[in-house]
């Protein structure tokens, strides 16, 4: 079974300034703004979800040959995470199996297991596979299930090298979120 992935919103709200109009952007400088600190959770937060969609994206990349071996795989996803989009890929591979599309994300951070020194953060997510469905490699299309939105829960974790990987996560059944 095919699961999910990229190109979704942040969901931190944020609206762009308003830009002056031409009329009052003489009377007036420009103001200076300094930037917010960041607090090391705020980075966390921001570059486990990075990982997340990109994790999704890659394996959505790689089910359009199911191709089990694609070393941007593991730029995302380790241990457990890594294995079962593997093992996925190559189930998919040994059946004549392909994908299109990709699935759409909507991650939010659910916590953060230290706001000083986070080393993982979780996550949950409603993923939609509508638009990444699995064919044989002939074209047809492999069955008649048009796909779902799926309630997804993500461990990501900061690794030694210093980036931040998913290693785990767990996808429930059809229509299990909206």
């Amino acid at each position: 079974m095919l699961t999910l992935a990229a190109g979704c919103d942040s969901g931190d709200g944020s609206q762009p300034a308003p830009t002056p109009s031409a009329a009052n952007a003489s009377a007036q400088p420009p103001a200076s703004v300094s930037p917010t600190p960041t607090s090391p959770a705020d980075v966390a937060r921001r570059d486990a979800v990075a990982a997340y969609l990109g994790m999704w994206k890659a394996y959505a990349q790689a089910s359009h040959t199911s191709d089990w071996q694609a070393p941007y795989l593991s730029q995302y996803a380790a241990g457990d995470a890594l294995q079962v989009i593997t093992g996925n890929l190559y189930a998919d591979h040994y059946n004549g199996l392909v994908a299109r599309g990709e699935p759409v994300n909507n991650p939010r951070v659910t916590s953060v297991a230290s706001e000083k020194e986070p080393k993982s953060v979780m996550i949950e997510d409603c993923g939609d596979d509508r638009n990444w469905l699995q064919y044989r490699t002939d074209g047809s299309l492999l069955n008649s299930t048009p796909g779902a939105s799926h309630r997804i829960v993500a461990e990501v974790r900061l690794h030694t090298d210093g980036k931040w990987r998913v290693t785990k996560y767990g996808i429930d059944s059809a229509g299990t979120c909206q």
